[in-house]
Order: C-alpha cells, then structure tokens, then sequence
C-alpha cells in the first residue's frame, strides 16, 4: 500500500506553491522525516517531508510547477525496493562552469576540487547547486551547517570569499571582451520576489504613505553597550546588540501613540493592545521581516536571542510561516549596509515602519560648543490616512528620547 505526499498546509492566505526541486527521484530509498521535495511559496521555501520510510515511486508534479493546498504530489512505498542510486551521488561531481569562466580560473580554484574529498551526503537545494556551479566549486569541500550536514547559500558565499581575491583578477578582462550577446541574463522571477514586488508596489497604491525624519546621539546606548557587554553575554549567553534598545524604544512610543500599532480594515480602525515587532532580516532569496511576538514582555536578554534566531534560520532558509505573520510594527536597520539616510516602505497592512542607519561621527553643538558624536538619522515611515504628522513626529520624538537616555525605558517615563 503506497503513502500519499500531498501539498501541506502553507499559512493564513496562502493556497498554492511552486515545486522548487525534488531532492529525491523515482525509484529512490527515502527515510522517514527525510526532505524529498522543496517548494516556494509568496513568503518562504519550504521542504516536504517523507511521512514514512520507503521508495519513492512517483512524482505528480514536475520542478517549476504551480501546485495547490492538499494536491497529490508524490507516492511513497514502504514495501518497495530502491532502483536507482541516491541523487546527492550525483550532485558531488559539479556542473561545468559557464562558458565565460576561463581555464585560468579553474586553475586558480583546484585546491578546491580535489576528487578524492567525499561528497556531501545530503542533497543540494536549487540555490546552492547554482552557486556553486556558477563558481566552479567542488561541494565535498565545503563543509555544511544546515541540518544534517545540509550545505546552506550561507556556507556557499563564504567559500566563495576565501577566492575572491584571485578570482576578480582572472574574470576582469574576460568580462570585458565578452561579446553582446551574452552580457545579458533572462531568468523568471521566483514566486517569493513577485510576492515582495507586489506587496511593496500594494503599499504605495494603498495607504497615504509620508515620513518623518530625526537623528539620535547613540553616545549613551554604546557606552551602555560597551561597559555591559562582556558581563551580559557571560550571562545571558548573547551578545548585547543595538536592535534590543530600538525594539524597546518603539514599544515605548507605541504605547504612547497607539494610532502607530494600529491598521486600517475597511471602514474600521483596529487598534492592537499587543506589541508584535517585525524585525526585517535580508536573506539570498530576498528581505524577510520575522516577528518578534509580545516584544513589551520580553527583557532585553530574550528580546536579543529572539533576533538571533530569526537571523540564523533566515541565513539558513529556515524560517517558517508563523515566524512572519501577525506583525504589528517593524523596523528595518539599513545602516548595516552603510545607508546613511532613506524613507522605508510601510509593510501593510501596518501604519508605521522605522528606519534605522548608519552610525556616523558628526560635530553637534551641545551646550553652546560643538562635539563630535556618533550620530544615527531615523525615519518613520507611517500611513497619513490613520496617523496625522503630529502623532508621527511625537511617535520618533519619543524613540529619540529612549534611545539617547536609555533609563527611560528602565523606568516608564
């Protein structure tokens, strides 16, 4: 008797995915629990699990098709017998490079390609595959971090840096005598990036969407950060972050100004007693804001092992549904790439979004003489249709305040 692989439950609104790639073939041996296919849906990639150990024996439904909620996907047999050889076998020997990739180039990266190496014993995901053969890597000589020795995109870019160096030296001229007709690249977007396109484009048609700017001197959160460090982490076993100071700050001033944690539903206004913060991670595939729930409960220890979490499965294309949904405020940290100054988009159906920058030395007068202090701009992006611009610019007055003195958050004022 065969066991049916059906397309699992996806999330709230979600009723269809794309087949990314099936880490198993027809004919195939497959444990119980072990990943057989991977899909992408408008939020995240997913992998389907074998309900039971067995062979699998077909596939409805081929790489790059749309497939719905509870549709037959696979059989597994319990009772059957393998008839081919496991698929990650073949995948340790890598594709070969692209055409533009000269011999100098492969030359410069042998040591990484030594045959001798085992291959990897777990399969590779779509975009792993495709990095390391757009890079001429051998795979048996990355060592993988995901689950059960998985090779993640994570593991892939920083075997990639290692090379660099020679590499950009090699392809350089190559790039330049390359001929027209192959300097350009067609490739479908992916459900994910067609979902974000049309979320961000879905902001700016719906809401009235303004911002605000500030600037706020981190002098005292990084002498706070500094002189607590070392003993925060022996104890909580974290390190102490900036984003834990700004997650409070925002609680702060969204109790104060409620309109801010509130959304608009029709002719309605719902206004939220909860403090749900979306903390936006960027990943290979594209930005992910994952949700860290109850944010007014949490102490700044938990707060900042929550955003360690969320960054470690995003790096590893592990987030789940859940993690992204029922977000009622969100801050995006820009200044992580060197942005100095920007005006974030709203991630509907929230009201308000701040951005966080770069920190950058800059003379302020203070006290009638001028100083040089680390200096951050902000910017709250928020709905105008629901939040008029006094509430917005009292809202980041208040984040300003907590920030620059921190005791405020300690002691609700």
């Amino acid at each position: 008797m065969t066991d049916e692989i059906r397309v699992p439950t996806l999330g709230e609104s979600i009723t269809e995915a794309t087949v990314g790639r099936w880490l198993k073939q027809v004919g195939e041996a497959v444990e119980e629990d072990e990943p057989i296919v991977e899909l992408e849906t408008d939020k995240v990639a997913l992998e389907v699990n074998a309900p039971v150990a067995g062979v699998l024996t077909e596939i409805n439904a081929q790489e790059g098709e749309t497939v719905e909620v509870g549709s037959l996907i696979a059989l597994i047999d319990p009772s059957a017998k393998p008839t081919v050889q496991p698929q990650a076998a073949v995948e340790a020997t890598p594709e070969p490079a692209p055409k533009s990739v000269t011999k100098a180039k492969a030359e410069t990266l042998k040591e990484s390609k030594t045959p001798a190496e085992p291959a990897p014993t777990a399969p590779l995901s779509p975009a792993v595959r495709k990095l390391i053969s757009e890079h001429d890597l051998n795979p048996a000589k990355i060592s993988g971090s995901g689950k059960d020795g998985r090779i993640t995109k994570a593991d892939v870019l920083e075997a990639i840096d290692k090379f660099a160096a020679p590499v950009a030296a090699v392809v350089a001229p190559v790039a330049a005598s390359t001929s027209p007709e192959v300097r350009e690249e067609r490739v479908p977007m992916t459900r994910f990036r067609k979902r974000i396109a049309e979320r961000l484009k879905e902001a700016q048609n719906t809401a009235a969407m303004l911002t605000t700017f500030n600037e706020v001197d981190m002098t005292n959160v990084i002498q706070a950060r500094t002189q607590y460090r070392d003993l925060f982490e022996k104890k909580h076993g974290v390190r102490l972050g900036f984003m834990s100071f700004f997650i409070k700050a925002a609680v702060h001033a969204l109790k104060e100004i409620p309109e801010v944690n509130a959304e608009i539903d029709g002719d309605e206004i719902v206004y939220k007693n909860y403090y749900n913060i979306g903390v936006a991670v960027s990943t290979p595939s594209g930005l992910v804001v994952p949700v860290v729930r109850d944010a007014d409960r949490l102490s700044f220890a938990e707060t900042e092992k929550s955003i360690n979490a969320f960054a470690q499965r995003a790096r590893e294309g592990k987030i789940a549904l859940e993690d992204l949904q029922g977000g009622t405020f969100t801050i995006s940290n820009g200044g992580v790439f060197g942005s100095l100054f920007s005006a974030p988009i709203l991630n509907p159906p929230q009201s308000g979004i701040l951005g966080m920058h770069k920190i950058q030395e800059r003379p302020v007068a203070i006290g009638g003489q001028v100083e040089i202090r680390p200096m951050m701009y902000l910017a709250l992006s928020y709905d105008h249709r629901l939040v008029d611009g006094r509430e917005a610019v009292m809202f980041l007055v208040r984040i300003k305040e907590c920030v620059e003195d921190p005791n405020r958050i300690l002691l609700d004022l």
